[in-house]
């Protein structure tokens, strides 16, 4: 990429984004798409004519180089992969081997850095987080830069602008794939069927393979089982569902939810 763009950091990498993904939607699209390319060209050839039909041809080049998803639309990512320097690509980071799919490691994470138990990620915690995340991936960065891309990050995905991230925020950032769950019809369907599919979606909850649910693994059932009616589900809405849960399904009252509890929670009986 030119050495034009190269010379960006964190705070003109959201500048940039900012100002192309005019209606906040997560995306550069359609007629923004069109005018990034078109600042682009202005950029990269500031000698150069600037047509239709060239804008057209280098966003097809970029595009089918960056445009990882195939979707006809630029991410967050696939735009700092485009235009940031390596050593200023903060959202590099965020890159897993293993796409986070499970919402059981989604809640680990959540918890681990809800230091207070708030129900949100606070700018401090946020920072902790970044500083444990660049650790991991062994690259060293100085106070100034985690302030500098803890402020960015805050600014991208906090997306009612309250000064904390909550757990819609953070699925953004870690790039949470779907709700396990929606590939079931859990209310339809053969005794049998519904016993399968029971069973998938309990073995898929118990990381721990233990035949109870604890701990993170309520979490993460309870997060995508809620988000099946209420999309936007807060920490603090997690947290009394949660309860409720135990309430009602932890006959036991030992803190987890056996495989027959939640069977007769959920109003099935799977063959053992």
């Amino acid at each position: 990429m030119d050495s034009a763009f190269h010379k960006l950091d964190a705070t003109g990498f959201l500048e940039i984004w900012q100002h192309f993904d005019a209606d906040d939607n997560g995306y550069i699209e359609g007629k923004e798409l069109d005018e990034f390319f078109r600042h682009m060209m202005k950029r990269l050839g500031p000698q150069e004519k600037v047509t239709a039909e060239r804008v057209e041809r280098m966003k097809q080049r970029f595009m089918s180089a960056y445009d990882i998803s195939a979707d006809g639309k630029l991410q967050i990512q696939e735009l700092a992969n485009m235009i940031l320097p390596e050593q200023e690509n903060f959202l590099l980071i965020f890159r897993r081997e293993a796409t986070l799919d499970n919402s059981v490691d989604f809640m680990k994470t959540w918890r681990k850095y809800d230091v207070d138990s708030s129900g949100y990620i606070s700018a401090q915690e946020l920072k902790a987080f970044l500083k444990d995340l660049f650790q991991q991936h062994g690259r060293k960065v100085s106070p100034d830069k985690l302030e500098e891309y803890t402020d960015t990050m805050m600014k991208i995905f906090d997306k009612n602008k309250d000064g904390r991230l909550d757990l819609n925020d953070l699925a953004r950032i870690l790039d949470l794939e779907e709700n396990f769950l929606l590939q079931f019809q859990l209310d339809a369907g053969s005794k049998e069927e519904r016993k399968r599919d029971f069973l998938k979606i309990f073995d898929h909850y118990d990381i721990s393979k233990t035949g109870a649910l604890e701990g993170p693994e309520v979490d993460g059932f309870v997060k995508d089982m809620m988000e099946l009616v209420r999309p936007n589900l807060t920490g603090p809405e997690l947290d009394k569902l949660r309860a409720v849960l135990l309430r009602h399904c932890d006959v036991n009252n030992d803190g987890k939810i056996q495989k027959n509890e939640l069977s007769l929670c959920l109003g099935v009986k799977p063959s053992q």
